[in-house]
């Protein structure tokens, strides 16, 4: 039997992790029964309660959850330390809110489980996504794509999607040669992965805007700009 983490990386999420990991277990029990699956919590130096939290829940379930701690925040250093210490098959990924909806895991998983693919990511832009976000994300986010196309000349619709899954020996060889522990981890990860020649599925999503995202516009679209440049200029990249 083929198996599978599920990883939610949180930062101060006390208030929401416990439904949210519930849901995704509930979610699991009925709809993953072909695949050995866990749900792992990745905390990256969360200072309330959110550890304390992951932890009761492994207590609770620990066949089915595990509580991974770092002592550093960010979002891609909780799923790059997640992601390359499991023995799993592949490993999947979402954000703590859950808005991109859990029956999306099932298309994201077959497509590194079962048809061939390196890695799945969730697209909120291609034809078949279902979204509900504000004008201004939707329009930073429209020309961030466009910026990665004329710099890169990518195809992959949707780089910044807290929806992607993996295999393990995909992880293995590209996720080392990943720079970014924060936000830009998803970008960079999948431009890696494309230009070295690996195989991408993109899965269209049902996708919900949270209010109290933690991303800030315009800081972190300048930032993730500049190591976008940064990144074109790299040499060495792994190839498939």
């Amino acid at each position: 039997m083929k198996s599978v983490d599920l990883v939610i990386p949180c930062y101060n999420e006390e208030r929401v992790l416990a439904q949210s990991v519930e849901k995704l277990r509930a979610w699991c029990d009925e709809n993953l029964s072909a695949y050995k699956w866990r749900v792992v919590v990745a905390d990256n130096a969360s200072t309330d309660r959110t550890l304390e939290v992951a932890q009761g829940l492994a207590a609770q379930d620990p066949d089915g959850t595990a509580a991974l701690h770092l002592d550093r925040k960010g979002r891609g250093r909780a799923l790059t330390k997640a992601w390359l210490e499991t023995s799993a098959d592949a490993m999947c990924y979402m954000d703590v809110d859950l808005s991109t909806d859990v029956k999306m895991v099932a298309p994201l998983l077959a497509g590194v489980l079962e048809e061939g693919y390196d890695i799945s990511y969730g697209s909120r832009v291609s034809k078949g996504s279902d979204i509900e976000r504000s004008w201004k994300r939707e329009i930073n986010s429209r020309g961030y794509i466009t910026f990665i196309k004329l710099l890169f000349w990518t195809k992959a619709a949707d780089y910044q999607c807290g929806f992607k899954a993996m295999t393990r020996e995909a992880a293995q060889a590209i996720l080392p040669h990943v720079q970014d522990g924060e936000w830009f981890w998803d970008t960079e990860m999948l431009i890696i992965a494309e230009k070295g020649g690996w195989k991408l599925k993109e899965v269209p999503v049902r996708w919900i805007e949270d209010p109290d995202t933690r991303v800030r516009f315009p800081q972190d679209i300048w930032k993730m700009g500049s190591q976008l440049v940064k990144l074109r200029l790299r040499r060495g990249l792994p190839r498939k």
